[in-house]
């Protein structure tokens, strides 16, 4: 009885590794295509508005972003400098959800501060909004980006108490090196 068991067994085991062997990898959605645009590295000036973050003035940015191993999440690393919140780092994912059919985005800065949020792009890929989690605690933003050229963008980030009434909190251009 103990042969019939152990060729059971075995052939269990050469038929999960050929099953296995024919699985493909797995690929990136082909919506990751549309990040293409933003790998590289950016320079991005911009006017902050006075705010609860501060009095406001010009901030730069010098942002590095290239795709992960796989091409499945892009990699922003940035530096930036400003007079009302002083210099720092971030860095930030992209990726997309396939059962959610958004765009996701996941920050860490040296401020201490994580934001996540989702995002989508219109029909042509020209206008990319950012939005906070409505469940998300404290006030909501949204970030729009508007290409202009395949080696610039201009930038808006704005904030809302309530998710209704929106005020700009900074504007400005972002341009590929």
């Amino acid at each position: 009885m103990k042969p019939k068991i152990v060729t059971i067994a075995i052939a269990s085991l050469l038929f999960a590794a050929a099953v296995y062997a024919q699985m493909q990898p797995p690929t990136p959605a082909p919506e990751l295509k549309k990040l293409d645009y933003f790998a590289g590295n950016w320079t991005i000036e911009a006017d902050m508005k006075p705010s609860p973050f501060g009095p406001g003035g010009k901030t730069t940015s010098a942002d590095h972003t290239e795709w992960m191993q796989g091409n499945f999440f892009m990699i922003i690393h940035s530096k930036f400098s400003s007079k009302s919140m002083g210099s720092g780092v971030e860095y930030a994912v992209i990726g997309y959800d396939s059962n959610k059919k958004q765009y996701t985005y996941e920050s860490f800065n040296s401020m201490g501060e994580h934001e996540v949020a989702t995002g989508t792009p219109d029909a042509d890929s020209k206008v990319w909004t950012w939005s906070s989690a409505p469940d998300s605690p404290g006030p909501k933003w949204r970030y729009t980006e508007t290409v202009l050229s395949p080696a610039s963008y201009t930038l808006k980030f704005e904030m809302s108490p309530d998710g209704n009434t929106w005020s700009s909190v900074m504007e400005g251009k972002a341009t590929k090196q």
